[in-house]
């Protein structure tokens, strides 16, 4: 064991903000049972937070937007490992939470405080419940890794795109784990990566069939 649950919480997908819980449903390959980033495609279906990002800033409870809540360190994780939270749930660690300008919405100058400790995220590996408490622990499995910058997880998932087929610029990005904003810069990204061709705008006059992702994260 290196670690146990502190809190939990959930962000409905009608609400603007997380709520604490008492206990959550993982669904394995889905996310989390009412939360607003249940998404069977992308790798940001759970965040997990640090108590010690808490204490050492001074912060109120569930400025990061966490779902999980631990008290070890998420920063020193390895995007691939693989944690086991209480009984059942196993977590695949996806890549470091950006520190977005969204958290200065929550206190001026926060994103840039905050660094690298804002969490990692993860995808469900196994389902089941997971309550304040629980241990964690690690896992000797590892899954592959996904890189920390986003251009990389871009040739990272086009990298598995099937023969034949595209995929869309707005999937590509839900894919890769990143804003839709992103979209902008595809086609000077990919152009410049070799990768022209494989990626399409959504009104793109390509027949080639589009892939939706099924299978990247099996």
């Amino acid at each position: 064991m290196i670690g146990r649950v502190v809190a939990l919480a959930l962000r409905a997908p009608d609400s603007a903000a997380p709520s604490r819980v008492e206990a959550l449903t993982a669904l394995v390959g889905l996310g989390l049972e009412g939360d607003r980033h249940r998404d069977r495609h992308s790798p940001r279906q759970v965040l997990l937070a640090s108590s010690a990002a808490y204490d050492a800033l001074g912060l109120p409870p569930l400025v990061l937007r966490e779902n999980l809540l631990l008290d070890l360190d998420t920063a020193a994780f390895d995007s691939g490992t693989l944690l086991r939270v209480g009984r059942e749930v196993v977590l695949r660690l996806s890549f470091q939470c950006e520190a977005c300008g969204a958290l200065d919405l929550q206190r001026p100058g926060l994103a840039r405080a905050i660094g690298s400790r804002r969490g990692m995220l993860a995808r469900v590996q196994a389902g089941g419940m997971i309550r304040a408490g629980d241990p964690v622990r690690l896992l000797d499995e590892r899954m592959p890794a996904l890189a920390a910058d986003w251009r990389e997880r871009v040739e990272q998932v086009l990298a598995a795109l099937p023969p034949g087929m595209v995929v869309e610029y707005g999937q590509l990005a839900r894919l890769a784990g990143i804003q839709s904003s992103y979209c902008r810069a595809f086609p000077r990204l990919l152009a410049a990566r070799g990768l022209g061709g494989k990626a399409v705008p959504a009104r793109s006059a390509c027949q080639s069939p589009r892939w939706s992702g099924d299978g990247l994260y099996a």
